[in-house]
């Protein structure tokens, strides 16, 4: 029946109760599918070329610090079949369900960071693991992905409010909490790891970049100070500006680094045939593994692996975009941004573009933890990947 003139324009009565919708139909703008194979086969061959130039670069030291030079590969290569594990344990995962869990594990990160300065294994003058001398693993990898899913969660939360200082200030306080428990390992490198990854992910959030230029007025003269008041990173600073000053001392790294670079030029001495990993540059294996990459593999070779990583971020930055809800977009945002931020940071250091600090190469640096959790962070883009937006009919 027709509604009477008198009625025409009136709403009906509100009940004071709101009708739920159905999951179904509130997630009808998902379809699962099929994974993105073109970023799964690019970690698999980074992570495949990374054991092999761990094999080549490591095994003069191995041999020497150890009398078995697959000393590091054999770890190497168990490190990598657990964090395959890890891969295809979170590639199955729901992401959407590090939602409920986004809290409880920002709060066990602070707690691993508090627990490593009270009973962290102690190396080189450095709290920084937590476990045994022959199983450990460092807070700072469970820190680096937790602050990634806190921060992708609660800004998917407050959308267009992380425009406000008031809001965006409550995330660099979050963030300054986190950047003093690892100065007090002390973690320098990390902390501008960590830094500079969620500074991409407010940006990427909506957050203003004026925000960001007033807050660099007092956040670099206090980086300044902690750089220089501390004995070892000033003598870093010194060296970085004339590293052959000192070359038998704090500047022989760095020149062997560039040695080993220099002398791969264009096409590399080949594969095994490096020089300086002969105990020239110290532990090749690790930090400055890309400086043996240049010299064995040399120019091609090493833009070959570069491309390698640009196609890796490429994809991560499509899943990103094809992402149905902005918690996965801003979780793979994050993760894709730590792993370009840490390939950028280490090539800089190893062609002293920058003051040396131990920023390692994902994929290819020696490591165990750092290892397991970058392989399990793929396998959160991975899991994202399945998810598509579909328009609604």
């Amino acid at each position: 029946m027709g509604q009477s003139p008198a009625n025409k324009g009136r709403r009906a009565p509100s009940t004071g109760k709101v009708k739920s919708v159905p999951s179904s139909l509130s997630r009808s703008r998902i379809k699962k599918g099929t994974l993105d194979f073109g970023f799964l086969i690019s970690v698999i061959l980074l992570l495949v070329l990374g054991l092999i130039m761990v094999f080549s670069a490591s095994y003069p030291s191995a041999y020497y610090q150890y009398g078995n030079g697959l000393y590091f590969i054999e770890k190497q290569f168990q490190w990598a079949l657990l964090g395959l594990l890890a891969m295809f344990i979170t590639a199955n995962f729901d992401y959407h369900n590090y939602r409920k869990f986004a809290v409880p594990i920002l709060i066990t990160c602070i707690v691993l960071l508090l627990a490593v300065l009270v009973v962290g294994i102690k190396v080189k003058g450095a709290r920084r693991w937590l476990g045994t001398e022959s199983i450990s693993f460092q807070p700072s990898e469970v820190a680096k992905i937790g602050l990634i899913i806190y921060f992708a969660h609660s800004m998917s939360l407050i959308k267009d409010k992380i425009k406000q200082f008031k809001y965006l200030i409550r995330y660099w306080a979050l963030l300054g909490v986190f950047v003093v428990l690892l100065l007090l390992e002390p973690h320098f490198s990390i902390c501008i790891i960590i830094g500079l990854t969620m500074v991409i992910m407010m940006l990427a959030a909506g957050a203003r970049i004026r925000y960001f230029a007033l807050a660099a007025v007092p956040v670099v003269p206090v980086g300044v100070a902690i750089a220089i008041f501390e004995p070892y990173r000033l003598q870093r600073l010194i060296t970085f500006t004339d590293p052959f000053k000192d070359r038998l001392g704090d500047g022989w790294q760095i020149i062997q680094s560039l040695y080993a670079i220099g002398s791969g030029g264009l096409f590399g001495v080949g594969f095994g045939n490096s020089r300086q990993k002969f105990m020239y540059v110290s532990e090749p294996q690790n930090d400055f593994i890309f400086s043996i990459i240049c010299e064995e593999l040399g120019l091609i070779g090493a833009l070959a692996i570069l491309a390698l990583f640009g196609y890796m971020i490429y994809r991560g930055i499509k899943i990103a975009m094809n992402s149905p809800d902005t918690f996965g977009s801003l979780l793979v945002i994050g993760i894709i941004a730590l792993v370009g931020v840490q390939v950028v940071l280490n090539i800089a250091v190893v062609t002293s573009s920058i003051p040396t600090t131990g920023i390692p190469l994902p994929f290819f640096s020696a490591g165990g933890s750092s290892l397991v959790f970058l392989l399990a962070a793929m396998g959160i883009v991975i899991n994202v990947s399945k998810y598509k937006r579909q328009p609604l009919l």
